[in-house]
């Protein structure tokens, strides 16, 4: 069949296509990207949406706009309230935490040093979305409402 761009694809059994030169192997179908009020994601899937390509929806809405987010530890049931605002947008500080684990942050790095393995108890979602052109002040406003609300300096995991 035509797949499109002249490109021809046939399916093969193992032991027919032995010879055949792979030049390129079909992505698997996209993940559709729900809306931003229904992300919940456990570390693991954070980091399918960072790195699968199957996830590229997901990157294209998560790097268009600058939110508020929750990480919820939820062995300990302790809160993280975080923003990602300015040009690093929501995609760009949740591809910190895929790749350290902590993405910097004094308590979760804390926790990551006690056992790495901790990570595997963090779900991430998001508590509101701001357009790309929103001030600082305006996301830096709305993280101190989530976190005086969700009082995650006092018994969750903000240190500031």
């Amino acid at each position: 069949m035509v797949k499109g761009h002249g490109e021809l694809g046939w399916a093969k059994s193992a032991s027919s296509a032995v010879g055949f030169l792979i030049t390129k192997i079909a992505d698997a179908r996209p993940e559709p990207f729900p809306s931003f009020d229904q992300v919940v994601l456990s570390f693991s899937e954070l980091v399918a949406v960072v790195d699968d390509s199957r996830y590229e929806r997901w990157r294209q809405a998560l790097s268009s706009v600058q939110s508020i987010y929750l990480i919820a530890d939820t062995k300990t049931e302790h809160l993280y309230v975080g923003n990602a605002d300015g040009a690093q947008r929501i995609l760009g500080r949740w591809s910190e935490y895929a790749k350290t684990g902590h993405g910097g942050n004094v308590a979760l790095s804390e926790l990551n040093k006690l056992d790495f393995t901790h990570r595997q108890y963090f779900q991430f979602s998001i508590l509101r979305v701001f357009s790309p052109g929103a001030s600082t002040a305006e996301v830096d406003a709305a993280e101190a409402h989530y976190k005086r609300t969700l009082l995650t300096r006092q018994f969750g995991l903000n240190r500031n």
